[in-house]
């Protein structure tokens, strides 16, 4: 099966945030991306709100409801209490655990699993009982231990952080080296039983590679790169775009 894309609204947001305005819309757009093809939508509630606002979850799940079986809503973040019953209230189909200190600009490394092995342990027991799926960030490391010990807390998926697969868009042979790495971990994750998603810095040109590198790579989650091919592009061609790199008939 292709990858499902999801599409991250965190940079709509940041983009209506530098005006007390009420566009560019991140429902409006969500909701062209969902009609162009997208498998659903992602969002980063950090809490200082400088991306996605708290206000705008309740508004997102209703327009994931009303696109119908299989869409679904991704709220991703670092499990502190506020976090928790942000995802308690709206109620994702799927919640991604990011290890991000509230000062970070950006995702940018997966969970260190050795240390955070009680603190995921509960939180993940915790989303598990309201029926949610979990995904928990790990980088492109294939570290079968730390695998193994994201299996045991009861992770259903990892989210492959790919910040350094993207950043070599000038160095092909390296971008080369990195996907491989990527793809023995996606194959330790697999073989543990564990779902792959992928996500940071994902192209056009970068996502055929890894679509065909790591096989039954379930979804891939993009925000930077498809918002700006959006404004030359246009939302729904650019989602259109990355559904076909993704390799889906669309």
């Amino acid at each position: 099966m292709p990858a499902k894309l999801s599409v991250n609204l965190n940079a709509i947001a940041m983009l209506r945030n530098r005006r007390d305005l009420p566009w560019p819309s991140v429902t409006d757009l969500g909701r062209i991306a969902l009609d162009a093809g997208a498998s659903g939508l992602t969002v980063h509630p950090r809490p200082d709100q400088r991306h996605v606002r708290f206000s705008d979850l309740a508004p997102i799940r209703a327009l994931v409801d009303e696109a119908g079986a299989g869409a679904e809503f991704n709220i991703e973040g670092f499990p502190e209490e506020n976090f928790m019953r942000l995802v308690e209230e709206h109620r994702p189909e799927q919640v991604t655990l990011v290890p991000d200190d509230p000062s970070q600009a950006t995702s940018d490394h997966g969970w260190d699993f050795r240390k955070s092995h009680n603190l995921l342990g509960n939180i993940v027991d915790r989303l598990k009982k309201l029926g949610l799926r979990v995904s928990v960030f790990a980088d492109g490391d294939p570290d079968r231990e730390a695998l193994t010990i994201a299996r045991e807390i009861g992770a259903d998926r990892i989210e492959l952080y790919t910040g350094p697969y993207g950043g070599c868009y000038d160095n092909p042979a390296e971008g080369e080296r990195i996907l491989e790495t990527l793809g023995e971990t996606a194959d330790i994750a697999f073989d543990l039983g564990l779902g792959v998603n992928a996500g940071h810095d994902l192209t056009v040109a970068n996502l055929p590679p890894l679509v065909a590198r790591i096989r039954g790579l379930a979804e891939v989650s993009i925000g930077h790169g498809l918002t700006a091919d959006a404004l030359q592009y246009g939302m729904a061609e650019t989602v259109r775009r990355f559904c076909r790199a993704c390799g889906q008939d669309v």
